[in-house]
């Protein structure tokens, strides 16, 4: 390892770490297939209707981290909550791999920085810029991650077969949602971003690093680029991050 002036960039490509998921969490029979949920409702709705089955308790200092499976099509499919941000996002798909996850479709929302980008819109982000920590420890410095070709792939399936319309786009993904500055929004709309989250480029990169696949459905939610934050009321959008879901899971079985 060199030394460099930002620690950050010190990326060390050894397959393993003092510490490694697989150290104290064993492979269980679990769906390869996984639907990764950022909506608590919708996970909470499907339990009160009693689809969801326990197969694994995953858990830290802020509690119980349930992996679930269901039943799609025929087939069975994994589910967890990821949390919020890369770096507990990035351990807990971490752990579900360890388990014997190897498929990824995540859904979650995100921020526009397109005020004309309607909300509950569906993107499939491409590729993220890495303006965060955790990618770092898993590629070479770089400025974005991709997400899977086949997981895009999957989901554009999925989309046209529903005739629903969608966008591919490039993402931002932040540590501090707090300090999406003018400047900085600026910024990342001159390179081609029309979102704003805090997991995607982690989850890619963390994907590569493994060797699984991993793509991501988002919904266009708040709109951060008005002279005011305009929350235009995102997180009531039931049908559509219901709606998402399933279609995660359909794109998800096809992987």
């Amino acid at each position: 390892m060199l030394r460099n002036l930002y620690p950050i960039l010190e990326f060390d490509p050894a397959a393993r770490a003092n510490n490694n998921p697989t150290d104290n969490i064993e492979a269980i029979d679990m769906p390869e297939h996984c639907v990764v949920c950022f909506f608590k409702d919708v996970i909470d709705s499907l339990k009160d209707q009693g689809k969801l089955r326990v197969l694994a308790e995953l858990s830290s200092e802020t509690g119980r981290d349930p992996v679930y499976e269901f039943e799609f099509n025929g087939q069975r499919v994994a589910l967890f909550h990821p949390t919020l941000g890369a770096p507990s996002a990035v351990a807990l798909l971490e752990e579900v791999i360890a388990l014997g996850g190897r498929k990824f479709i995540a859904c979650g929302g995100a921020g526009v920085l397109d005020g004309s980008i309607e909300v509950g819109r569906i993107i499939i982000p491409t590729t993220a810029v890495r303006d965060e920590g955790t990618s770092y420890h898993y590629l070479p410095p770089g400025r974005e991650a991709a997400a899977s070709i086949a997981g895009v792939e999957a989901i554009e399936r999925v989309l046209n077969a529903h005739q629903i319309k969608y966008m591919l786009s490039k993402t931002w993904t932040t540590d501090a949602f707090y300090r999406s500055t003018p400047g900085k929004i600026e910024l990342r709309r001159a390179e081609g971003c029309t979102t704003v989250e805090m997991e995607c480029s982690a989850f890619f990169a963390a994907a590569e690093f493994r060797e699984v696949l991993f793509a991501q459905l988002l919904y266009a939610g708040d709109n951060i680029s008005a002279e005011e934050w305009d929350s235009r009321n995102w997180t009531q959008q039931a049908s559509v991050r219901e709606k998402l879901f399933w279609l995660s899971a359909e794109s998800c079985i096809l992987l």
